[in-house]
């Protein structure tokens, strides 16, 4: 049996692991037969080293992560190889085993905050229950007063408060900070970290890395980051490891990785990670980093910026003026009090241009799309679409006029109906505006599969037997399917992996460049507007605080607001040779 050693009591040898990962392999049944998701890995882990294994979904590093600790799903096993903790292989531990090193030696942060806190147990029942399981503490008051501490750790204030509250009534970040304090609250000495951040707002996802970094030096806890962003892991860890069909392609220095990458793997990440090639715009790394599968983001923002030149030639097709939109919020009792959500923003959009809508969660942007795109109806002002006003504009005039507007959404598995074919799906639109006959219809789902890049035998598919990037195509193709004017994208890419999101972003580009479409693009992360966008409108609480072209935004922020954005995009410190 693993012997559990406090991280504050262990004498620290930095020459010998924490934990040694020695050809790894991992199996899972299935219907299809066994299938091997991780081959042959192997790495080293010391104490107070922050490693991170970067890949697309279906790379192996998740499976890598829970491997470590046997946390696999029912139809897995650790079908070869080691995983010693001090020198003492846990791969044969029974489950008991297990329960000792797991939280006291190994710590772990699981991605989805909502789904990993019960909705119907509070944040104090949960964090109890924790400290118990991992032996921190014994009787009622201990656990209660341990139970506060721990959130007060992980940066939660009114913690006593708190402890009474449910999952719902925290925001994502706080959700987070919750399962941070639960996976350290045994003080182990190492955490596996599984992309803790991928939902959240990237100013959010700085506050909390830089608290978990803070809590995880004052205890020389190492950390094993999980992500699918290499500009993130590289400006986090000290060491990268980046698997890709199972097996590790790629390992060492973070900066020698991201500056001079060997794989063809590892460069096609780095050319279509957004964060990095803002970094890259101005430096010499002109070299070709992917290949033609992959677009390169930063020959997409070069473009963008050639494009900067001609702006101002291009009409108008969105006008916005003094957009108010006001909501009813009762606060208890019979008391209500108003909640501006949109504060009196003004903004145009150019034909065939890209205005990026950006801001923190709560800031008003999806409030400005229900706006722009008519689904809501403002409190004042007006917006006007190719000099059609929407105010006072009667229900039938709005849905002729939702013709020329459409949408995709952010999430590709909730947007689409999992009852209807793909085929189905993009028709829609035609047939709710009585566009066509059948056969017209069919024909021109096929020419709309074509045009977004997917093979036309999809059309008899269904959702749920696609890939995330395959999905959010089907819906960019239901968007276009009555040649619109204007597209809004709401955090259209943000739920997708950095390969995918590339694909889905040099797309939306070309269709663009080929429709002369306008794009309002929603977005909390500014490493993407600068790829794709031509100007940029900054929101907070509700305002626009600032307005700018996509260069003058990057370049002279003037507001401490878009200065903080700015700062917090990953891979922000990292330089490059110049």
């Amino acid at each position: 049996m693993v012997e559990i050693i406090p991280a504050t009591d262990v004498p620290v040898d930095p020459n010998t692991p924490l934990v040694s990962v020695e050809d790894l392999e991992v199996t899972f049944v299935t219907g299809m037969g066994d299938v091997e998701a991780v081959r042959g890995v192997s790495f080293d882990i010391f104490p107070g080293e922050t490693v991170a294994i970067v890949g697309e979904s279906g790379s192996g590093k998740s499976t890598t992560a829970t491997a470590l600790i046997k946390l696999l799903a029912s139809n897995g096993r650790i079908s070869g190889g080691r995983v010693l903790v001090d020198g003492t292989d846990i791969t044969g531990s029974s489950e008991r085993q297990m329960a000792a090193v797991r939280g006291g030696v190994i710590g772990y942060v699981p991605q989805d905050p909502m789904s990993n806190l019960n909705p119907v147990w509070s944040i104090g029942f949960q964090v109890r229950e924790a400290i118990r399981a991992n032996g921190v503490a014994s009787g009622r008051k201990d656990v209660e007063a341990k139970a506060v501490e721990v959130l007060q750790q992980a940066g939660l204030g009114d913690a006593a408060r708190r402890m009474k509250q449910f999952p719902h009534q925290f925001s994502g970040g706080m959700r987070q900070r919750v399962l941070i304090g639960i996976g350290l609250a045994a003080q182990p000495r190492l955490l596996i970290a599984d992309e803790p951040t991928s939902a959240l707002d990237v100013t959010i996802q700085k506050v909390i890395l830089d608290h978990l970094a803070k809590l995880t030096r004052e205890n020389n806890t190492a950390v094993l980051f999980i992500t699918h962003d290499l500009g993130l892991a590289a400006e986090r860890a000290s060491k990268l490891i980046v698997m890709h069909q199972g097996k590790i392609v790629e390992s060492g220095s973070s900066l020698e990785i991201v500056q001079h990458p060997q794989h063809p793997y590892t460069k096609r990440l780095i050319a279509a990670a957004p964060s990095l090639a803002s970094r890259r715009i101005h430096s010499s790394v002109v070299t070709e980093l992917g290949d033609d599968d992959v677009p390169d983001m930063l020959k997409l923002a070069t473009r963008r910026e050639k494009a900067e030149a001609d702006l101002k030639k291009a009409p108008i097709a969105v006008s916005v003026r003094d957009l108010r939109k006001t909501y009813s919020i009762r606060r208890g009792g019979f008391k209500s009090e108003p909640l501006h959500a949109v504060d009196g923003i003004s903004f145009d959009i150019r034909k065939g241009k890209t205005l990026a809508l950006v801001g923190e969660s709560g800031s008003g942007k999806s409030t400005v799309a229900r706006l722009v795109l008519g689904l809501e109806r403002p409190t004042s002002g007006d917006v006007t679409i190719d000099g059609t006003a929407m105010k006072g504009i009667s229900n039938s005039d709005l849905f002729k006029l939702r013709r020329q507007m459409q949408v995709v959404f952010q999430d590709p598995y909730a947007s689409l109906d999992p009852q209807r074919s793909i085929g189905a799906i993009i028709a829609e639109p035609l047939r709710v505006h009585r566009v066509g006959d059948h056969a017209e219809r069919q024909a021109r789902v096929e020419e709309l599969l074509d045009q977004v890049a997917l093979p036309t035998a999809l059309a008899h598919r269904y959702p749920n037997e696609l890939s995330g990037g395959q999905r959010q195509r089907v819906a960019i193709a239901r968007a276009l399917a009555l040649k619109p004017d204007v597209v809004v994208l709401d955090e259209a890419v943000s739920a997708l992996d950095v390969l995918v999101q590339a694909q889905v972003l040099q797309l939306l580009a070309d269709l663009q460049e080929e429709l002369n479409l306008t794009y309002l693009f929603i977005t909390h992360d500014l490493a993407v507007v600068r790829v794709v966008a031509d100007e940029v409108a900054v929101m907070e609480n509700g305002k626009i605080v600032e307005t700018g072209t996509t260069e003058e935004i990057f370049e002279n922020a003037r507001v401490p607001y878009t200065q903080r954005l700015l700062e917090a995009i990953p891979g922000a410190g990292i330089e490059f040779a110049s």
